[in-house]
């Protein structure tokens, strides 16, 4: 039996934000109070802890040969998560998720299977988007991003969000494309041998940073461009001071993508996320 310790860092707590934050986003950017708390903290929970700890746990599991390479200190390919137990955790959290998402509703529970499918899609054969660096950051910044948002909306709203929470949501998931490439930068030399096609790997590092600061703040611009359509120029104004800031940002990172790709990590995507929220005010503003 692995320990709690190991299984606990085979689900990645610190990944866990991201779904999580999306969640609140989509539930301010319906603009109205929830009924009930509960779908609050019980669609926090599945977005982080269940959906996305399965993800983790699924990915380790289908990349425990490229982790032998690059961190064989992980959970699994360090022998402290022993036997097939790493796949049996993430088969038991994709049922737990199911079981969880259905208590959302049909709406909360349709976004959940697309997650778990999303998930598994990723890193198992015989899709592992992963392999791709184009489609395997998209997939991911979609379920990470776009996903809980469009769920948190639909949970509270109990029905379809409104047109403009679902375009911000996407738009957010596409840009986070570039945040999960940001990931790829620890791993190129075993990508590079097990034959994933990350941007690091087939674009070189230099690149492969451009293009996901890119990403990120055309989707950014895109959003400022809308609020200010839709008459919130101030929370326009707010996103954009922060897309300065990545620009700036991006180009220290460019100077050493390997070496500060943690760095960028903390410094550009720190306005990003912020930048969700503020949208999210925005959208309840405009709903209201």
């Amino acid at each position: 039996m692995p320990k709690p310790a190991a299984m606990l860092e085979l689900i990645k707590p610190v990944t866990w934000f991201p779904p999580m934050w999306a969640y609140l986003c989509g539930i301010v950017s319906v603009g109205v109070w929830p009924d009930s708390w509960a779908l609050v903290v019980l669609g926090v929970l599945l977005a982080g802890p269940v959906v996305c700890g399965m993800s983790q746990a699924a990915n380790d599991w289908c990349d425990r040969h490229v982790d032998a390479i690059n961190e064989p200190h992980r959970p699994i390919p360090s022998g402290r998560i022993p036997g097939r137990w790493g796949l049996y955790i993430a088969l038991i959290m994709s049922a737990l998720a199911l079981g969880v998402g259905w208590q959302l509703g049909p709406w909360g529970f349709g976004a959940t299977v697309v997650g778990v499918l999303a998930a598994w899609a990723y890193s198992a054969e015989p899709v592992r988007a992963k392999r791709s660096g184009w489609w395997g950051p998209g997939l991911v910044g979609l379920s990470y991003e776009a996903l809980p948002w469009f769920t948190g909306a639909a949970v509270i709203a109990a029905g379809a969000p409104r047109f403009e929470i679902v375009v911000i949501a996407v738009l957010y998931g596409l840009g986070a494309h570039g945040i999960m490439t940001i990931n790829d930068f620890k791993a190129i030399e075993g990508d590079r041998q097990m034959g994933l096609r990350s941007l690091p790997v087939t674009l070189g590092p230099v690149d492969a940073a451009t293009v996901a600061g890119t990403v990120m703040v055309l989707a950014q611009l895109l959003v400022v461009v809308l609020l200010l359509i839709w008459g919130a120029p101030v929370h326009a104004g707010a996103i954009a001071l922060g897309i300065g800031v990545q620009i700036w940002a991006l180009g220290r990172w460019r100077q050493d993508p390997a070496r500060l790709a943690p760095w960028f990590n903390g410094t550009g995507v720190g306005p990003y996320v912020l930048g969700m929220m503020v949208a999210a005010f925005a959208l309840r503003g405009i709903g209201a």
